[in-house]
């Protein structure tokens, strides 16, 4: 009876304050002991990144039923919502479930159960796409089973189902990008009989997905555009400027409406919002762009980005997650690390004279071929491990220097740029080390990379010279490392011999150290390079 109470009373005062809370949802969530909770579906979106159901929805579900116009009911099917997360993805299983997206405050109410799959977690992923589906809707799905591939920032992952149930819906199909992490991509319900009812569930139009790491606010535009703006006349279905709010300069709008008037020049403060506390939604930036006075604002920009590439023909490739992270990461390296340059030619005759015997071996083992690569890997171990200040890293409280010589080998793939790692290539013999660059550059074309292949790494070996004939060339630190050798291309020089009508050919071939100046000096990446050279102009000291 208490509870029936505290309902009835939150009713009464709802209906008196109907005017103030337009626009949000109420929902009453059944639990096991028929305790009925209050949720607002903004503090939904808020928690969980998905969208209330609201009463139109809930005519979707039979054991819905309605108690006042202010409250919809929630049915008690176990469901679950699947979701993106850092680098694979989240599941919040509920006994029993209150509806897609809520969340319990209290771990008391039938001990609610919440899982997630933490194996794979990228500090740089803040959105993915679906690669496929690997189950189809109606499909029974077991724990283990792999659900979907998920593209992340680096390479694809599997998406494992973590409770037995049934597929019901797939809210983002195949090949789906932008996802955002929180975003609901799938629906499983624990009875077979229970897929009927969410065959035509759609979350909310305006559903925001989990907020990004730092919300940006919209600057404030100059107060003559504003008073402009306020001052024309009013059309049907125009929004007009928003009040000031409470914080002064910042404009409330949920990040599909922002994306939405960013991909149209519009400006925010040109339109007013109809969401909880005058917030701008997605509906709200449709409304003024289908105005006849926002057609000046929205076509000025196109026609601009046009007439620069008139009579021009090209093709738009989106970018890939691969691609946005390669670009995101050096450009920070370029902006954020001191760069300095040292270069070195290297005799590499004795080189290729124990990698012919070297082979000579392994063919008739059977084992697979050592590249000049391979050595060169060898050899940049080695020398880490001689003078460990290279094999180092930047923080803003102190220097941290690794024990163990991890080598990224980059991999130019279809795909992009990708860097899997050699571990402890200090310890590891010239065949052991090629077979398992071979086996990673084959992972890494098949876009089968996993997250411990890439993590991880302490130094950055970039070869353009033997694959492409590349003499020289200036590597990209890969932070937060130190260090990058870029390796060019072995050529035949003539040198002078003893007399002075001798001379005699050599093979060189140059190699460039790009140093972070914050962490190596350059007496110190000059001698990484004098012992790097040592053990390629003498290759037999790389077995002792």
């Amino acid at each position: 009876m208490m509870y029936s109470a505290r309902v009835a009373h939150h009713a009464r005062k709802l209906r008196q304050t109907q005017n103030l809370i337009r626009g949000r949802t109420i929902h009453v969530c059944s639990s096991a002991n028929d305790v009925g909770s209050v949720v607002k579906s903004d503090d939904i979106s808020r928690h969980c990144g998905l969208g209330a159901i609201d009463k139109n929805d809930s005519r979707k579900f039979s054991s819905m039923r309605s108690i006042s116009p202010n409250y919809v009911p929630v049915s008690r099917m176990m469901t679950s919502a699947v979701k993106m997360s850092n680098g694979n993805a989240f599941w919040a299983a509920r006994s029993p479930a209150p509806a897609i997206g809520v969340n319990y405050n209290s771990q008391s109410e039938r001990n609610p159960r919440q899982f997630s799959t933490d194996s794979a977690k990228h500090a740089t992923l803040f959105q993915g796409n679906i690669a496929r589906w690997l189950k189809k809707e109606g499909d029974k799905v077991s724990t283990g089973e792999v659900l979907c591939e998920v593209e992340t920032d680096k390479a694809t992952v599997e998406m494992e189902c973590m409770e037995e149930g049934y597929l019901a819906k797939i809210l983002r199909g195949d090949g789906s990008s932008g996802i955002k992490v929180g975003e609901i991509i799938a629906v499983t319900v624990e009875e077979e009989s229970d897929i009927a009812k969410f065959k035509d569930y759609s979350p909310a139009s305006d559903a925001a997905p989990a907020p990004p790491p730092k919300e940006t606010s919209a600057p404030t535009p100059p107060k003559e555009k504003v008073s402009q703006a306020s001052s024309a006349p009013a059309e049907p279905k125009v929004s007009k400027p928003s009040a000031p709010s409470a914080s002064g300069d910042r404009i409330f709008a949920s990040p599909l409406a922002r994306k939405l008037a960013e991909d149209h020049s519009v400006t925010l403060a040109n339109i007013r919002g109809t969401g909880p506390d005058g917030r701008i939604v997605k509906a709200d930036i449709e409304d003024y762009l289908a105005s006849p006075s926002s057609s000046k604002e929205v076509s000025q920009a196109p026609k601009a980005a046009t007439a620069t590439v008139a009579g021009l023909d090209y093709t738009d490739i989106p970018h890939s997650q691969v691609r946005k992270v390669t670009a995101a990461r050096l450009l920070q390296s370029k902006q954020t690390i001191p760069h300095y340059y040292l270069t070195v030619d290297t005799c590499v005759d004795k080189l290729m004279e124990l990698r012919s015997q070297l082979n000579s071996l392994q063919e008739a083992s059977g084992g697979k071929r050592i590249s000049v690569n391979d050595l060169v890997i060898k050899a940049a171990a080695l020398a880490l491990k001689k003078v460990p200040q290279c094999n180092s890293s930047w923080t803003n409280d102190y220097i941290r220097q690794f024990n163990n010589v991890n080598i990224n080998v980059a991999v130019q793939t279809e795909n992009g740029l990708f860097v899997p790692i050699v571990r402890d290539a200090d310890k590891k013999g010239l065949s052991r080390i090629s077979e398992e660059v071979k086996n990673l550059a084959q992972k890494t074309k098949e876009n089968s990379l996993k997250p411990e292949d890439y993590e991880g790494g302490t130094f950055t070996v970039s070869n353009l010279g033997g694959p492409f004939g590349i003499k020289q060339f200036c590597a990209i630190i890969n932070p937060p490392q130190a260090g990058i050798l870029a390796v060019g291309s072995a050529e035949k020089r003539v040198m002078p011999g003893a007399g002075l009508d001798q001379f005699k050919f050599a093979s060189f071939m140059s190699v460039t150290l790009s140093c972070d100046h914050r962490v190596i000096d350059g007496a110190i990446g000059a001698e990484w390079l004098k012992a790097f050279k040592g053990y390629i102009e003498n290759p037999e000291t790389m077995l002792l």
